[in-house]
């Protein structure tokens, strides 16, 4: 509970400032059964998606995913996508599937994951966190790509 109120509080706090906070400590896990860590994302440029597949607007996101992670994944750049909760594990595999994502799917089946990032409900809700493991963005629906792109050219740039 504690952690889950800090975890809003910091999310408050990134909204009304320019400063990055650190990303909360999680542990996905992966529809292949392995784990990741938020201390894995650093080094990289991280798209951290909350997601749904009775969400039409997740649904209607990903073709738009996919493109930018294939536009940047040989830059340093990764995206990790977390269904939630409720969603039934075997909708998850199919959709990963028939999709062919081609990113880290995660499956928050306890909704403690969703609790640490801000107690995430609305989705989807979409986080970048850049190199240092810092959350620099909060996007809850959908993303202006366009500017999305800019932010992750920018986070890429820098060393």
């Amino acid at each position: 509970m504690l952690a889950s109120a800090l975890a809003l509080a910091s999310l408050v706090a990134l909204s009304g400032c320019g400063g990055a906070k650190a990303a909360p400590e999680s542990t996905f896990v992966l529809l292949n059964g392995s784990k990741q860590s938020t201390a894995d994302m650093k080094g990289k440029v991280t798209l951290v998606n909350f997601w749904a597949t009775s969400c039409v607007t997740c649904v209607a996101e990903m073709p738009q995913l996919i493109s930018t992670y294939d536009k940047y994944k040989s830059r340093g750049y990764d995206t990790l996508a977390v269904a939630m909760s409720y969603d039934p594990p075997s909708y998850v595999v199919n959709f990963t599937e028939t999709r062919k994502l081609p990113f880290k799917v995660a499956i928050d089946n306890t909704g403690a994951v969703a609790r640490a990032w801000g107690d995430v409900q609305l989705t989807p809700t979409t986080y970048v966190i850049n190199r240092r493991g810092e959350i620099v963005k909060k996007y809850v629906g959908q993303p202006d790509f366009a500017a999305l792109h800019q932010l992750i050219e920018k986070l890429l740039a820098e060393t």
